[in-house]
């Protein structure tokens, strides 16, 4: 089955689509899932500041991170801020795309075993993003996106958007290193 979908891509080209123009148009905002990080979740002793208690990066995710950042500089991408989750696998991620120094904004701490924080949480980063200038980069957490975006990304998934009058307007997605 394997080969069969390397024939595929090989033929066909890959089985997704980058949405580079997406990120060129007004307003665009992109927001990651963070890089591959192995398992789900973080274990019941996990400690804010203590990356040694938390799920981190792999090494194949911190190689997709950077192989990322690459791919947005080579089409020309930049970006003016880049804010992170304060969770180590977030913000190692935010590092490693290598735009600038990542500014934590605890609206994209991942509220996994704190579904009560979803809906304040979200109003929150949507009030942030509403006072934030220039092109923006988000690194943070599946749920986070979910609730933001209403689907779901896959471990270093860029969604693109912006902002409207009643919530956001999906524009498309990047996926550099699936």
């Amino acid at each position: 089955m394997r080969r069969l979908i390397l024939l595929l891509c090989l033929v066909a080209g890959p089985l997704w689509a980058n949405d580079w123009d997406a990120l060129k148009e007004p307003g665009a905002i992109a927001i990651m899932r963070h890089a591959l990080a192995p398992g789900t979740g973080d274990p019941a002793e996990f400690t804010l500041g203590d990356c040694a208690t938390q799920r981190n990066l792999s090494d194949r995710g911190r190689a997709q991170a950077r192989r990322t950042g690459d791919a947005l500089r080579a089409e020309g991408i930049t970006f003016d801020t880049v804010l992170t989750s304060q969770w180590c696998r977030a913000r190692e991620t935010a590092e490693l795309l290598d735009f600038g120094a990542p500014r934590d904004l605890p609206a994209l701490n991942s509220f996994f075993r704190r579904f009560e924080r979803r809906e304040p949480q979200t109003a929150d980063l949507l009030e942030a993003l509403r006072q934030t200038e220039g092109r923006v980069m988000l690194v943070t957490h599946q749920v986070n996106i979910s609730a933001l975006i209403g689907t779901g990304a896959r471990s270093g998934e860029i969604i693109v958007f912006r902002l409207v009058p009643d919530g956001v307007e999906r524009l498309g997605s990047i996926l550099i290193d699936p």
